[in-house]
């Protein structure tokens, strides 16, 4: 009897969590639409411009899997700008291997490039990253990053675009 009873108790926190982590999710993403940005479209004209991941990370507030985004593991010189609208928002002098599964960058190009939202889904507490031009949702900031700054921008690669640097490329100048 004991043994259910607890089954049930348990069974009751991961329902409450659930719900209070979709509602939690919802706040967010309605405080990202209410928010004013740059570049505003419809949900529906974002659909037609992004394809369904980019979609679902970008205004849906998903994440690609660990270790699987084409950014992680790259390191050429160059800018990285955001997927949805071409905003700059990481150099490759930032960018640093932090064995975490996803690209992490030191340091942001502008401070004006990204806006930084409380974020207490999943039961957490986290820094939200966005594009600051069209509210995109990048990734995380955690404080774990190399000196000088400590931060640990953590990027999803399918949020953003890699373009070549111009000092690097005689094509590109």
């Amino acid at each position: 009897m004991n043994l259910l009873k607890n089954l049930f108790v348990f069974l009751l926190l991961v329902v409450f969590s659930s719900v209070s982590c979709n509602t939690q999710d919802k706040k967010n993403l309605d405080n990202r639409n209410n928010s004013k940005f740059e570049i505003m479209k419809s949900e529906e004209d974002w659909k037609s411009i992004l394809s369904p991941e980019e979609y679902k990370v970008l205004r849906n507030k998903g994440t690609e899997y660990p270790g699987t985004g084409e950014y992680n593991l790259f390191f050429e010189k160059g800018t990285y700008k955001c997927r949805a609208c071409g905003n700059i928002l990481f150099t490759s002098d930032a960018k640093f291997e932090s064995h975490c599964g996803w690209p992490s960058f030191s340091d942001v190009v502008r401070t004006d490039a990204i806006k930084e939202i409380a974020d207490s889904s999943l039961g957490m507490v986290r820094t939200e990253v966005v594009c600051a031009k069209c509210g995109g949702h990048l990734g995380h900031l955690f404080p774990d990053g190399p000196q000088p700054t400590g931060l640990r921008y953590c990027i999803n690669s399918v949020s953003i675009n890699f373009s070549k640097s111009d000092t690097n490329s005689k094509e590109n100048k």
